[in-house]
């Protein structure tokens, strides 16, 4: 019967039905449980923690991917440790300690490497490099997912190879934005969409017309980046990713600003605010800050704009995030004294610099 659930809660995983997931998820813990078997219990722990991490739970993941790594080891089961801390070091990642989920990839890539997983090996690069583009270490960051692509593509044609293919291209798309390069970010972008709308991946298609979107808002094509942030917008309401759903809101809300329209923006801005504030994720709420900071400027309001940069920037700096620290500052820098500054973008190794306000943050 267990397994049965087990089976059924895949199936709406596949299908990108994530709260349907979880729920099955959680029967099947329990029904393992009754019957005695660790690793039942253990499986289904590792799916309750992607689900939940999915579903911007992260207290719930992290707590299921530390009950699934104590399990995997009382039963020493190293392939499926390393799998939850993996899970582990993408949950604290998405609350801004990239710095320690550094360190949780590094001891599983050493697990997939002793045991032969070259699968789990691009993974942990791929995951590796998403932490690298928050800690502001753009160099570090393309060399992860370019890594990770290589293997992807190595592994062959099977499905799961693909889709690890068009992630680590979303990951380079994603770096190229923050380096400043938007013409390779839309390529990427581009060719992961064509990947993942071949493998019916519903996220993945909504992630890559998240970055498609927001590659041509950087290249001031807002009528048309609007359409590709409207459609990933729409997949994640149906799928319920609310931790992809507020950064695309976010970058609604970037497009509104641009062109002018501050109620707009101010709209998506805080719809995505409340949002972040209630996944705790401290880099989304930053995002919205430098977007309120900039709509305050535009208003006439410098007091309330000082005080929205200033915060983004003692959280970016309390954080070690380097793009963000950045932008925070040299927006800063730009509407008390005028200055235009660069310095801090050519140390990270991006070619950004903020020339005016609005800034269209990447």
């Amino acid at each position: 019967m267990p397994d049965k659930i087990l089976r059924r809660a895949e199936l709406m995983r596949e299908s990108s039905r994530y709260r349907e997931a979880l729920s099955l998820y959680i029967r099947a813990i329990h029904m393992y449980r009754k019957r005695g078997s660790k690793e039942g219990v253990l499986n289904a722990l590792l799916a309750v923690g992607d689900m939940s991490r999915m579903l911007g739970d992260f207290p719930r993941a992290e707590g299921s991917y530390s009950d699934a790594i104590s399990l995997a080891e009382q039963i020493g089961d190293r392939v499926i440790r390393a799998d939850a801390v993996m899970g582990l070091g993408l949950s604290v990642r998405a609350l801004g300690d990239w710095q320690r989920a550094l360190r949780l990839f590094a001891e599983a890539r050493g697990i997939y490497r002793k045991t032969s997983d070259r699968d789990g090996l691009a993974f942990a690069l791929w995951a590796e490099g998403g932490a690298y583009r928050i800690g502001g270490k753009i160099k570090n960051a393309m060399g992860s997912f370019k890594s990770s692509q290589s293997i992807f593509k190595s592994l062959g044609t099977d499905p799961d190879n693909k889709k690890g293919q068009a992630y680590s291209l979303c990951g380079l798309g994603g770096v190229s934005r923050v380096a400043g390069l938007f013409r390779d970010s839309m390529g990427y972008y581009t060719s992961a969409n064509r990947l993942l709308s071949s493998l019916n991946d519903r996220f993945g298609v909504a992630y890559s017309h998240c970055g498609m979107g927001n590659a041509l808002r950087m290249r001031g094509n807002y009528k048309n980046a609007l359409r590709h942030l409207k459609r990933a917008e729409r997949i994640y309401l149906t799928i319920g990713d609310i931790v992809s759903y507020s950064y695309t809101l976010w970058s609604l809300g970037m497009v509104h600003l641009m062109e002018g329209r501050l109620r707009w923006a101010e709209h998506y801005v805080m719809k995505a605010f409340a949002r972040f504030r209630k996944t705790k994720d401290i880099r989304g709420l930053i995002y919205c800050r430098l977007t309120l900071g900039q709509v305050q400027y535009l208003r006439g309001h410098r007091t309330a704009a000082r005080r929205e940069l200033m915060k983004a920037f003692r959280d970016s700096v309390e954080k070690k995030f380097g793009i963000e620290t950045c932008h925070s500052r040299a927006i800063l820098d730009y509407i008390e004294k005028g200055e235009k500054t660069h310095g801090c973008y050519r140390r990270t190794g991006s070619g950004l610099s903020v020339d005016s306000v609005p800034f269209n943050i990447p």
